[in-house]
This record gives C-alpha cells, structure tokens and sequence, in this order.
C-alpha cells in the first residue's frame, strides 16, 4: 500500500511532509505535492506532518477523492522530487480549510 496526497494540498503546499520522508517519494508541482507510488514505503510518517489532513493511505482515500491516486502516479512521473521543506505557498493559509480545489490544480 502507498500513501496519496489528496486535493487539501492543492494551493497550500506545506512541505512539512518532505522533511520527514525517509526515501524522497515526494514531488512537487507549481501548487500540489504528489507521492511517487513506486518510493513510498508506507512508514506513515508524513500523514502526521501534514497540517492540512491531505495525506490518506491508499485504502482510505474519501470516495470522492479516488481520482488522486491515479494523479499521483501519473504527475510523479513528470514532476521532480522534492527532498528538502520549503515555505508553503504565501496564500495557502486562505485556501487551507477550502474544499473543491481540484479545477486549481496546476499540473
């Protein structure tokens, strides 16, 4: 099983996740971070990192987020890895506890 970062990400892009990965699964686009499904080792360390809940096991994906698993495959092969914490994006506060992001996402 893998983990997924799901649509909370999409334009806060806290990183706090990537500093506690121990294999660098994670990549990065302009206003998401996805996991690459063919690194993650399942340790569950970023699901607590993340301060805004994005981060589910594959298995306990929302129903209505089913889609971010396919996306994360798919963007970690186009995307570059990302192993170090950055800033989140300067408006993310503002779009943290929003929902129906998905047409935000820039890929």
């Amino acid at each position: 099983m893998t983990y997924v970062v799901t649509e909370s990400c999409i334009q806060c892009k806290y990183t706090d996740c990537v500093d506690v990965c121990p294999v660098d699964c994670f990549v990065e686009g302009p206003n998401f971070l996805a996991i690459n499904p063919d690194e993650c080792i399942d340790c569950t360390l970023c699901v607590a990192e993340c301060p805004v809940e994005a981060i589910f096991a594959e298995d306990d994906v929302p129903a209505d987020q089913q889609e971010y698993i396919e996306l994360n495959a798919r963007l970690a092969k186009v995307w570059p890895v990302i192993t170090a914490r950055k800033e989140p994006l300067s408006d993310a506060e503002a779009h943290s506890k929003m929902t129906g992001k998905r047409g935000l996402l820039v890929e």
